[in-house]
């Protein structure tokens, strides 16, 4: 069988742990393995994905319009439960973001799924069920789920089941569109520059 990295590298779908839920990890600039995981996840294509990276720099490289205080930001919560949604630029594939003008980002904490971003990075990784139901925290649940056609690597035990915080930075003021582990008092004292809606 495989390795997951030889999944990956063969515009594969791979089941990884990220520090909150699975996610349904490919290659995000290749578009085979993207549309996989539409398909397997029977998620519907006007439903955008997030960069799964590895470095500040990367979120600089598909971005514009940064607020100066992201720097900041990244070093206190990445690696971390934290998405963050920039302006897109041009490096960015209308099938990730659905043609919209912004893209979320991610830095998932779990090591091994950090380095399988750095190895084949940028990845996509929604989290790891069939699209409306319940995200995945239990590796063989998953299995089921999608009945044998994708494999990964099991550590139950290093997730917390808690969905990440969506942080929509695209506008003026910053605005929180999900509540997950990481809240906006958590921020602000770290980030009291930061105004938000």
């Amino acid at each position: 069988m495989p390795s997951v990295s030889e999944i990956l590298k063969n515009s594969g779908a791979v089941v990884l742990p990220t520090e909150t839920v699975y996610g349904l990890f490919a290659k995000a600039f290749d578009k085979t393995a993207v549309d996989k995981v539409y398909q397997l996840k029977q998620r519907p294509l006007d439903k955008a994905l997030n960069l799964n990276i590895s470095s500040y720099e990367e979120m600089i490289s598909y971005s514009s319009n940064q607020p100066k205080y992201l720097k900041k930001l990244y070093d206190c919560f990445l690696p971390g439960p934290l998405t963050i949604i920039l302006e897109a630029n041009d490096k960015v594939p209308e099938w990730l973001n659905s043609g919209m003008k912004t893209i979320g980002f991610r830095v998932p904490k779990h090591p091994l799924t950090l380095q399988l971003i750095r190895e084949h990075g940028p990845l996509i990784g929604p989290s790891a069920n069939i699209s409306g139901k319940e995200s995945g925290v239990y590796f063989d649940d998953i299995m089921v789920s999608f009945k044998g056609r994708v494999s990964g690597i099991k550590d139950d035990a290093f997730l917390t089941g808690y969905d990440s915080t969506i942080l929509d930075l695209s506008g003026e003021k910053a605005k929180i569109l999900r509540q997950g582990t990481i809240t906006k008092t958590d921020i602000l004292s770290r980030l009291p520059e930061m105004t938000f809606e």
